[in-house]
């Protein structure tokens, strides 16, 4: 099984706890507190037959925590950004975290934005976040989530996966398992790459 550190971003209250439980145990809760710091979570995920444990690292969206967050982000393999559809300030705020996670040395080569909070009522336009995914050339697709329904949780994780595999990892012509892009020679069975 190949593993990933992921961290997930964005401002204080877009949903980012709520979001990573409900991938994690399928279930919503209505009131979950602020994260203070960070928390934790794993959770396999199987992209295009190959199976991937994500280390998911949920960070407070609180100003006064960011100093902690490059320390974290230093080795992670993806980042998931989130805003809220109903906070015009959570769009704002995404970029300090985009500064934040491009200033630390061997920062994240993955990143998808995501709309949380979909079930309610839009009060960011679709197009102002889709000029912020072009600009800051974020992966995948702009999508949408919502951690109450679950639309999406589960399409957005298995897409920050499908991403983080095609930006480190490549097949071997050889043998067919799955090994880092950066190795000049596959580590199961020393075919050299292509």
């Amino acid at each position: 099984m190949i593993k990933f550190k992921v961290v997930v971003a964005g401002a204080k209250n877009v949903g980012k706890t709520s979001l990573i439980r409900r991938f994690a145990t399928g279930k919503f809760e209505i009131s979950t507190l602020s994260t203070i710091g960070v928390d934790f979570e794993t959770k396999k995920v199987i992209v295009d037959d190959t199976e991937i444990l994500l280390n998911i690292w949920d960070f407070a969206g609180e100003k006064k925590f960011r100093l902690l967050f490059p320390s974290y982000v230093s080795g992670a393999s993806g980042a998931l950004m989130l805003y809220d559809v109903t906070n015009q300030d959570s769009v704002k705020d995404l970029y300090d975290w985009i500064n934040v996670i491009s200033s630390v040395p061997n920062s994240p080569k993955t990143k998808i934005l995501i709309e949380a909070k979909t079930d309610l009522k839009r009060k960011v336009k679709k197009e102002e976040a889709q000029q912020i995914f072009e600009k800051f050339n974020f992966q995948g697709e702009l999508l949408n989530t919502s951690s109450k329904t679950g639309e999406n949780v589960e399409k957005a994780f298995e897409m920050l996966g499908r991403e983080i595999l095609k930006k480190s990892l490549q097949k071997c012509t050889n043998c067919g398992e799955m090994y880092p892009i950066e190795l000049k020679f596959c580590q199961y069975c020393g075919s050299k790459t292509a």
